[in-house]
């Protein structure tokens, strides 16, 4: 078995994805027409064209235009289900997703339009894919702490759908310190924590987000490796890194892929994972990022098998759902030896 058959048959779990960041511009196109939303663009060629960014902020720009067009629980619905669907084709097993629902509620679209649209098809993913899932809120950084705590308490009606909250949006101006309060809430009323760190911002931001809001996993965090004592710590704690490689050169991160730090995170230790952040803005899915990155750091099978099981034990799945997962992982590689 190659290493590019490996990658394609073996067990994944994604951790880092949101689901607004899975909107094709096909589906962008079909969404605008069925709800009358006018685009600054003529066509989808126009759309792709516009998909080049020169950082986060540039990025961000199109990305919330572009979830201008979701409006409606079937909206959502067709958004999270064709994604998983591409999911699938990758031998994705399990799923936690991120959602924005400021993104939404802005525009007066209802927590519960949102909620209902994605989650519902997430159950049918379970069902019709054999997808498990949980969902992560997502808090706006660049809004504010208060603008947060709304939507938290919006949110408490719906806490039996959500696992946890994270942080994400414009990192750097915006430490996670800003929401302290926010998730000492949310922890008091029974979520886990993640928040995006050290992508664009320092790695004061990875530490503040470990201390502050006592998340269980660092989104991005490839900044880590500037502070020697924070590398230390994290392999030492296993803190789960959710690394996002063609996202980081598209974002500009890094320059190149063949520069990426991913493999001096593995060799240091760390419980890194691969995933596709925004995928329909980035160029490639989780089975393309693991392609990509194999490739431009020549990861061996080893490393492959590393990357995998990171992700399920990284997960918020229950012991016994990540320990028959990892099992699964183990089985092909041995049917690769």
């Amino acid at each position: 078995m190659s290493l590019a058959e490996l990658i394609r048959e073996i067990p994944k779990a994604e951790l880092h994805l949101h689901i607004e960041g899975t909107l094709e511009p096909e589906l962008m196109m079909d969404l605008a027409h069925r709800n009358g939303v006018s685009l600054p663009y003529a066509n989808i060629d126009e759309i792709r064209s516009a998909y080049e960014f020169d950082n986060l902020q540039s990025f961000l720009d199109i990305y919330y235009a572009g979830a201008q067009v979701l409006t409606t629980e079937q909206d959502f619905h067709d958004l999270t289900y064709a994604y998983l669907q591409r999911a699938a084709a990758d031998n994705v097993r399990h799923v936690e997703i991120f959602f924005d629902p400021q993104t939404h509620t802005a525009r007066n679209v209802s927590f519960a339009t949102v909620i209902d649209g994605i989650h519902g098809a997430l159950e049918e993913g379970e069902s019709d894919l054999g997808i498990s899932f949980r969902l992560i809120m997502c808090f706006l950084r660049h809004l504010s702490a208060d603008d947060a705590m709304d939507t938290l308490d919006t949110a408490l009606p719906f806490a039996n759908r959500i696992t946890a909250v994270g942080l994400d949006s414009s990192e750097m101006g915006h430490p996670p310190s800003k929401f302290t309060a926010v998730f000492d809430r949310a922890r008091a009323e029974g979520f886990l924590t993640v928040a995006h760190a050290g992508e664009e911002g320092p790695p004061a931001y990875i530490r503040e987000a470990l201390d502050l809001l006592k998340v269980r996993r660092i989104d991005h965090g490839v900044r880590c490796l500037e502070d020697p004592h924070l590398v230390r710590r994290l392999a030492k704690e296993q803190v789960p890194l959710t690394v996002c490689p063609l996202s980081n050169v598209k974002l500009r991160v890094f320059d190149r892929l063949e520069q990426h730090n991913l493999k001096r995170l593995l060799d240091a230790g760390l419980c890194v994972t691969v995933n596709s952040d925004d995928p329909a803005y980035f160029g490639g899915y989780i089975g393309e990022n693991f392609l990509r990155i194999q490739q431009a750091l020549d990861l061996d099978a080893g490393d492959i098998r590393a990357l995998a099981r990171n992700a399920f034990t990284a997960s918020f799945l229950d012991e016994a759902d990540k320990v028959r997962h990892i099992a699964a992982v183990d089985t092909i590689m041995s049917q690769r030896s």
